[in-house]
Parts: C-alpha cells; structure tokens; sequence
C-alpha cells in the first residue's frame, strides 16, 4: 500500500524535476547526512522515487499523435477507433499483401487494435458508420468496420491518399474505396477474356524464349498483367470519347504492348528477330502505322500507331512513342504528343484545348522512376498553364529490382512512387498476381483522371522472371530474390487454377485457349521471309532528305507588314502598359517611313505576325520567354494598374491561326522533349523552345542526342521544331558566353538539321519564315538557331524595313564596307555571329583592300557551293582564315576546317585565328576578355 501511494506522490514529478530528484537520491542512499534536511524528509517519508510504469507501455506509442488517457472512457475509446481506423487508412499499405514474392516483412503495428487499448467487445459497442461512414451495408457494427477497412487497405491494393489536398478528391477516393465501388464484379466472360490475355502474354514470351535463343527482348514475364491493365484503361476511355491514347515505356515488356496493346503483327515481330526483310509484312489496310528510318533502332525502341473502332463512328488513334535506352526521357515527349492532339489551333488567340480528347499512359521502371531527374521535372508540368494534360496516368511496372542493383541500393524511400507524393499524386500499389485486382486498379485510375483532370499512379508491383535481358543471369547478383523467383509459378497458371476451382472454366478449356495461342504464333512465324543475307549497308536517307531545302521565298510586301506593324501597336485605349516600355515599343510604328530601324525582337514580332496571317500556328516556350532574357521581346504586355495581360499577337486581324508564349519552368530536359512532342503530333505548328542561355541547353542534350537530330534516321520521326540559343562572347565568363555551337555541329549529318549563326535581324526574318513554310513538306528538319545577345539593340545588326520585304536569307553574307577590289585580294576571313559585327565594328573607318570578309550565317549544311563561288573570283588569293571568338577545340573551326580545305585553290593555305584549345569555354574576367577579343581582331587584320 505504502508502495502504491509513494509511486502516487512521485509521479507529479516529470522531466528535469525528476532527474534532480533522484540525483539527490542517490546522495541519500550513500549518506543521509549529505542530504538537505527537507529531502531527506522526503524520502524518508515517501521511499525512493517511482518511474511510472506508463513510460514504459507501447500502447498508443506506435502514432505519437495519439496517447490513451490514464482511466479510458467510452468516449476515448470511440476516438481510440477513430484514430486506429485513420491509421488503417494512411499505415494499412505497409500491411498490405502487395508483394507476389512475399519476401518483405509487413509493418502492421500502427494497425493493431493492441496499440490503442482497444479491445473486440470495445469495437462492437461503437455504431459502423462512426468509423466508416461510406461502408457497405453488410458491415454492422465498429468490430464490422474495422475489419471491413483492414481488409479493403491491406489486401492485393493498397493505397496512399493522403498526400492528396483536395477536399473533394480525398473524399471521392475515399469513398469509392471504401463502399467497394472500386472492385469491379466481372462476368465470366470478363474473368475468361483476362484468362485469354493472360495466355497470349505468357504464349508470346515463351514461343520468343524458345524460338530465338539468347537474344533480347527485355521479356515482361512478373508483370504479365501490365497488359490487361493497360487493356482496361483503353477501353474505359474510348467508350468514354477519348480520341487518342499516347503511350511511353522503356524496353521492359515492349514487344508485349506492341504486340497485344498495338496489335504489331506477330510475324513483324518475329522478322525482326530473324533479320529478314518485314516491309511487305506490314498490313495493306493502314490498321497499324509502322514508321522506319534509314539507319533504323532494335526492336525493343520501335513505336508504332494503330486506330481503334468504338461504338460510335468515330475511332480512337493508340500511339506507343518510340524510345531509347535513355528510360524515362520519353515521358515528357509523350505529354507534348497529348497536349498537341488536345488543342485545335485553326483560329487566332489561344488553342482551345478539350482534355478528355486525348490522355497519356506513362510507363515507368521502379528504379527509374525515382532515379531519372527527368520525371519529376515531367510531373512539375502536370498541372502548369502551358503544359498540363489534364492528368496522365503513370504506371510503374515494378520488377523490385534495377537491372542487378536492389532496391535498398537504388533508392532512398519505401516505395518506387514516393517522388509522386509531392505532387499530391493518389497512388495504388496493387500485387501483379492479381489480375482481378490490377483491372480494378486500372478502372479506378482512368475514372480517377476523367473526374479531376489530374495524374494517377499505378505502382503495379511483380517481379522479374528472368535477368536483365535474356542472356543475364540473376542468380550471380541476386540469388535469394531468384531462389524464390524459380519456385514461383506464373500468374496465367494462378489465375487459371483459380477460375477452374471458381467453375468459370474447366482444365480442358485452359489448355485449349493455351494450344490456339501457339498455333497462332506458330502459323505467324510461318509467314516470316528467310534471313536477309545481304542488307543494306549504305542506308542512304531517302532523296527528299539529301536534296535539303528547294528555294522559297520569304519577303513580305511592304503594305503587308506595315499593316501588321500597326495592328501590333494599336493597343486597346484603355490598357495601361508599363509607360517606360510603351515608349520603347512605340518607337517602331513608323520604320517603314525610314524612322529608326527594324531590331532583332521586332523582327521576330513581324515575322511571327505574318506566319499567324499564313495560317501557321505558333507555340513557343522558355524560361521568361514573354518578355525575353534580355527584356527584348514582350509578346506578352502586362496592364500596370490590374496586371491584366495583353497579347497583340492575338489581335491580328486576318490570322488563321492560334498563338501561344509561355514562361516554361526551370527545366531543360523535360521542356525541350516537351516541345519535341508537340511539334511531332502538330507538324502544321511553329513550335519554337529558348533556352535562358545558350548554355543551359547541355541540360536537355539527351533530347537533341537522341531524338532531335537522330530520330529521323532511327523511327522516320519528322520534326521542324526551332531552338533558340543565346550564344556571344561579351565577358560574362564561362557559363554565359558559349550555346556549344560545336556540340550541335558535330551532331550535324544526313540533313537531319539546320544550324545558324545569325548576325543581323533580317536574317532572322527569313530563316524563320523559311522554317515557317517548310513545316508540313517531306524536306523539313528541326533549326538550332545561336541567338545574339549584345546584337539584339546594336545598330549593325538591325535592318531598313527594305531587308524584310525584297530580302532572302542568305546562308553566306559578304561584308559591306570594304574596298572591295577582288584582284587585290589576298585573304579572305570566314566568321560567324556575333564576331562579324566586330569586325565591322573596326573596319569601318579603316580602307582595306587586301582582305574580305564573309559571314557564314549556316554552318550546317555548309554553304560551299556559296563559298566556292565567291573565292573563284578572287585570283590572288593566298590565304582562307576561319576566325572565332570560341577556343580552338570549340565553335565552327573543327567543323569548317576540312570543308575549307576541300575548298581552298591550289597554293591557299587555311588557318585559324582565335582563343587557343581550352577546356573552359571563355575567360572569368571581363578586362581579360576585352584584351582577348582585341587581340583575335587585330590577328585577323594585320597582313
């Protein structure tokens, strides 16, 4: 009793408070005496001090936020309920029976009834819909709810919501889950078309394992249900009117979606495998749109496009976008397909865009998906102005394993999916075992983005049967995941034993769906051509390629652009534009009178004003692309007193087509596929992307490596889009000098681009309005323009508005100027850019005659049939020198040199004057810089 009321008394003290108190204890015990008489009282009163037995309970310890009362009552205990059924909601995943191997340990302790004093009996006096409001009638009472929701959170789904903000979205989810609406009650003719699918997806990889032995094919055999989901989600939408379905997926499980989502001919298929020649495979009826290149891609990267017949007259248009090994960098292209099939662009102002016409369906590996940069670069656009799909549904085919790295090595979050939590993304995680459950999930994500126009995730957790790719052996990494793997049976064989025992089918009825599976396939492989023993070796791009741009014009009548000119300053009265800009911008209404002259930003206003009147749409982006870096451009005019936007774009009169200028977000990679995407799905569209500057560009060089300037070769990709480079050596150091023209030029071939060097605003003019015209032609390829920076108000590099409308571009300029004798002269100076107006710059109050200077305004296709005949008119000509700002080993030099001596006489030496081989692309220090640059011009023009 004593024992009892001293534990009382001593548990008024807490914290410090206590730990004195027993400090001074311990001095007690050793020597009474030591201690302060009114302690010493104390103790010799009340006994030693107590620790309450409380601190030591784990009840209620598992969710910190919630601790029990010392003496329950009821009403605790319904919030205990409360609590634990919330626990249930946002822990029961940890529970959940997601993983087909089962060799993960399940957390269920913030689920235990245990761990909140709760008691069976407890629960049963507490009414359901206190704890599950939305539950199904069946369930009776709190025993009943707690159960019901153990067993909807903790089974072959789990799900994560609470990331989810959105009041209306989190019920919705909630609800749908709970009541049970999300379990679908399939027929058994439903049950038997997945048992079917089931068997060609396993019938397709074994008679590929077996027929073409050791080679790759990336099999999908652990996720053999990614199909009927990918079945689900497609069905449901074009029932639902959607019009085009785009798709991105690395090489995992490809073919299988080619083959059974696409419908690629299995004899298509199998040809590539044998080599042999498939052109004449392809069906007559155009059901299926196979693209190749001249150099072509493996199998496993081939995309293709086929047309699905709905109910109603119209048909649905399913694209699996082509893709290299670079995993995940086809995701953001894949947004641009659907943003570019959601929009129609055939009037002025802004596309009108219908979110339910088309969606994506992203593809994702578990350890991509949180490794890759690139997709939370992608997700970040999902819901910005002048990027959003109005939601895709993303899936992760998870393997639980990174080609031989663990996930415990290749992440550093519980799940694949975490990177999607900080976009407030719902996520399933549902076991790839279940193919009943996997359709539920997939019903559930497509009705999910029908309802809010925002993104799903499916992490579709299975396993991979195989290594790597089919000549990889796990066991020699990964030896206990593929112990359990080779005892593992597939899910076609669990899912039939499991309709036989349900009586949906018999044995006899599962090896004849099996058998007709086969002897598909086989009467397929029948079709396939012997190997092709001598293929092409020289794969020539086609002659419309090789022959590069026919003649165009593209000057503008003067009444034409003065009109335009005007339309563009004719503000509404009661805007109010920042008056220091309105001022700057009104100076150009009279430049077709000789007032002033035309600057690269009004050039550029002017030639996207008469491509609107054309009929071409326009789609440009980039970071602080509206005003422009350098303040140049204001497309977009912001009222200063509401902040009202104002677009004069929009306002042309006779434009037949739509115009859009968006500020991207700090991104590179995933905007430049992006734009890439939309330009592919939108070949009509002048799609335009600007980097900040020029260097920032090597963020996205993925993108113009693997898609940009090969994807022509590759997938018979065509592409026009334009890309704005700010490049110029005005001794801003390293990072803000050089676009790395030269990585650009070396990725030059097979007319697969168009690269430019520009020097003065009418030339600007033109090439774009020559992009302009070529968009929807069989010659068109995407152009890197280097954008000035310093040029951009300079009057050297600004035009009389008789370059716009008599001019053309010119792929070479000769330098005005000059005492141009072209007997007298002995060199001729090649230059590009900005360094030309430097040059004119310096000259201009000097005679010389010795020396001429040509402005290569295209390096790539190099103008040499404009170059040769420009030096056949120079007999004494003894020197070609290729001047630059940038080092020796970067810029136009490497590129030029062996054109130059291709075309230099007999006797003409070629050389170079510039920045010596670096490996920093400019100096840090300004004064430097200016020394530098002087001593480049004074080399260039001493005899």
């Amino acid at each position: 009793m004593k024992q009892q009321a001293s534990k009382g008394f001593w548990e008024s003290f807490s914290g410090p408070n206590l730990g004195y108190v027993m400090e001074v204890y311990e001095k007690y015990v050793n020597d009474p005496e030591s201690v302060d008489p009114e302690m010493r009282a104390l103790f010799e009163e009340w006994g030693a001090p107590a620790i309450s037995e409380e601190g030591l309970s784990t009840h209620g310890q598992a969710d910190i936020s919630f601790q029990l009362p010392t003496n329950p009552t009821v009403f605790s205990k319904m919030v205990a309920a409360v609590k634990l059924a919330d626990n249930i909601r946002t822990y029961g995943h940890l529970a959940a029976d997601i993983n087909p191997l089962n060799d993960r340990n399940k957390d269920t302790r913030r689920i235990e009834l245990s761990e909140f004093d709760l008691t069976e009996e407890d629960l049963i006096n507490i009414p359901a819909s206190f704890i599950c409001p939305d539950a199904p009638s069946s369930v009776k009472n709190g025993l009943d709810a707690i159960n019901h929701l153990k067993t909807v959170y903790t089974n072959k789904m789990a799900f994560e919501f609470y990331q989810v903000h959105d009041l209306e979205e989190k019920n919705w989810l909630q609800r749908t889950v709970e009541s049970g609406k999300i379990l679908l009650n399939l027929s058994k003719d439903q049950k038997i078309n997945i048992l079917k699918r089931l068997s060609e997806v396993e019938g397709f990889e074994k008679f590929l394992h077996r027929t073409f032995v050791g080679q790759k094919r990336f099999s999908i055999e652990g996720l053999d249900t990614l199909v009927p989901m990918m079945d689900q989600i497609i069905s449901s939408s074009v029932q639902t009117g959607a019009r085009t379905v785009n798709i991105g997926m690395a090489h995992r499980g490809r073919l299988n979606v080619l083959a059974h989502i696409l419908e690629k001919p299995y004899e298509l298929i199998f040809a590539e495998f044998q080599h042999a020649p498939n052109k004449d495979l392809i069906p007559s009826e155009g059901s299926i749109g196979i693209t190749y290149g001249w150099t072509g891609d493996v199998k496993y990267h081939l995309g293709a496009d086929r047309r699905v017949k709905a109910e109603s007259t119209a048909s649905t248009r399913i694209v699996l976008a082509n893709n290299p090994s670079h995993l995940e960098v086809a995701s953001p292209i894949v947004e641009g397909y659907t943003r570019a099939a959601q929009e129609q662009r055939d009037t002025s102002g802004y596309p009108k865009q219908d979110h339910d016409n088309s969606y994506a369906i992203l593809v994702h590996g578990d350890a991509a998906f949180p490794g890759q940069g690139i997709v939370p670069e992608t997700l970040n656009m999902s819901r910005l102005k002048g990027f959003n799909t109005g939601g895709s549904i993303h899936i992760i085919a998870n393997n639980m394993i990174g080609f031989t790295t663990e996930s415990y090595d290749s992440r550093s979050t519980t799940y694949a999916s975490d990177t999607a939590k900080g976009f407030e993304i719902p996520i399933i995680h549902v076991n790839a075992d279940d193919p009943e459950a996997v359709v539920a999930a997939a019903s559930f994500a497509y009705e999910y983005r029908r309802r809010f126009h925002k993104d799903f995730l499916i992490d579709l957790v299975g396993y991979r049967r195989f290594g790597h790719n089919e000549m990889d052996e796990p066991m020699t990494t990964n030896p206990m995941m593929y112990h359990i793997v080779h005892k593992h049976p597939t899910v076609l064989a669990m899912y039939a034993d499991q309709l036989v025992n349900e009586g949906v089918v018999t044995k006899e009825e599962v090896a004849s769906i099996e058998q007709e599976v086969q002897d598909k396939l086989k009467a397929a492989y029948d079709k396939v051509p012997k190997k092709e023993e001598d293929p092409d070796i020289v794969m020539n791009p086609p002659e419309f390629v090789a022959n590069g741009f026919p003649k165009i014009a593209t000057a503008v009548e003067k009444e034409e652009l003065k009109a335009l000119n005007s339309e563009l300053l004719n503000w509404p009265e009661d805007f109010h534009a920042f008056k220091k800009l309105a001022k700057i911008l009104k100076r150009r209404e009279n430049v077709f009178e000789g007032e002033g002259k035309i600057d690269w930003a009004h050039a550029e206003t002017l030639a996207f004003a008469s491509i609107l009147k054309d009929g071409t749409p326009i789609r440009f982006t980039g970071q602080d692309s509206q005003r422009g870096t350098f303040a140049q451009r204001n497309l977009v005019l912001h009222d200063e007193k509401t902040g009202e936007e104002y677009i004069p774009l929009h306002h042309i009169k006779e434009a037949k087509s739509s115009f859009v200028v968006y500020n991207s977000p700090l991104t590179e990679a995933a905007v430049v596929g992006y734009e890439y995407g939309y330009n592919v799905f939108s070949p009509e569209t002048l799609v335009l992307w600007e980097a900040q500057f020029g260097d920032f560009a090597n963020m996205a060089q993925v993108m113009f490596d693997q898609f940009i300037t090969a994807g022509r070769a590759k997938w018979g990709q065509k592409s026009g889009l334009v890309m704005l480079l700010p490049h110029g050596y005005e001794g801003q150091g390293p990072e803000h000098s050089s676009a790395r023209l030269e990585r650009f030029l070396q990725l030059a071939a097979e007319n697969n681009w168009t690269v430019a060097n520009l020097s003065t605003a009418g030339q600007y003019f033109h090439i774009l309005r020559r992009q302009a015209a070529m968009l929807e032609k069989n010659e068109i390829r995407p152009l890197v323009i280097v954008t000035p920076k310093s040029l951009l108000r300079h009057p050297l590099a600004s035009v009389d508005g008789e370059e716009l409308t008599n001019g053309k571009f010119m792929p070479v300029l000769e330098q005005k100027g000059l005492d141009h004798k072209p007997e007298k002269v002995e060199r001729i100076i090649l230059c590009s850019g900005k360094i030309a107006i430097d040059f004119e710059e310096r000259i201009k109050d000097e005679e010389i005659d010795w020396a001429h200077i040509l402005r290569v305004e295209e390096l790539y296709p190099f103008p040499e049939t404009e170059i040769k005949e420009i030096i056949g008119k120079h007999k004494n000509l003894k020197e070609l020198v290729w001047v630059q700002e940038e080092p020796k080993n970067m810029g136009g030099w490497t590129f030029a040199d062996p054109y130059l001596r291709d075309l230099a006489p007999k006797g003409v030496n070629v050389k170079y004057v510039g920045r010596p081989r670096r490996s920093s692309p400019s100096e840090g220090d300004p004064i430097v810089h200016k020394k530098e640059q002087n001593r480049i011009l004074n080399e260039a023009l001493t005899k």
